[in-house]
């Protein structure tokens, strides 16, 4: 199996925890719109069977989805097992942890805006922390070397490309069409851990 094709996993199933009954009303994440955090969060969306159309809010970093989750604005939050800060959300008392699941992220890889034919030979390359590891697994050989720029989504790397901040982003197959970018790399999902929050019970 080559990196660059991997085995997808069927439709993930949680496993249901404490507070796994709580009625699903609005579900926080990461945003802008196209981050791996927003798929997942529909996959919850569907999965608690809410009625309607997903009521899915999209947040500028994974703390403030949990002020959003702790004022009762959401009744859930998906945070990816691989943020550094998640452990924040565990140690939380006000927060529980309700269920937690595995699925695979949507195609990631280096973009760049369709207008850049020139690039660098070490380009600015925006990039969220936790997967900042691709950028040398995927970055073409032309390219002698980059210098990272951290950003606070996937979403938000491909934003800054647009905008012509940066060279590339390392972002998701939904922030590129999203964008209008392209890739200039090789892409691959990431096997991801996902965890459910909800308030706690006092």
């Amino acid at each position: 199996m080559s990196v660059a094709e991997p085995v997808l996993l069927a439709e993930p199933r949680l496993a249901v925890l404490s507070g796994g009954d709580v009625p699903v009303k609005a579900v926080g994440t990461l945003g802008p719109a196209g981050t791996s955090s927003e798929q997942a969060a529909r996959h919850v969306w569907r999965t608690f069977g809410a009625d309607g159309p997903p009521e899915i809010r999209l947040f500028g970093t994974y703390e403030e989805a949990a002020d959003a989750l702790r004022a009762g604005d959401v009744s859930h939050v998906v945070v990816a097992s691989a943020y550094s800060g998640v452990n924040d959300y565990y140690m939380d008392t006000r927060l529980a942890l309700a269920s937690a699941f595995i699925r695979d992220t949507p195609l990631y890889g280096l973009a760049r805006r369709r207008d850049r034919e020139v690039l660098t030979d070490r380009p600015r390359v925006a990039t969220h922390p936790a997967p900042l590891a691709l950028i040398t697994q995927l970055l073409p050989e032309r390219f002698s070397g980059h210098e990272a720029v951290k950003v606070h989504s996937t979403s938000a790397a491909a934003i800054a490309v647009r905008d012509g901040l940066v060279d590339l982003a390392l972002t998701t197959q939904p922030a590129v069409a999203a964008h209008d970018l392209e890739f200039v790399s090789r892409t691959r999902t990431i096997r991801m851990l996902w965890s459910v929050f909800v308030a706690a019970r006092d």
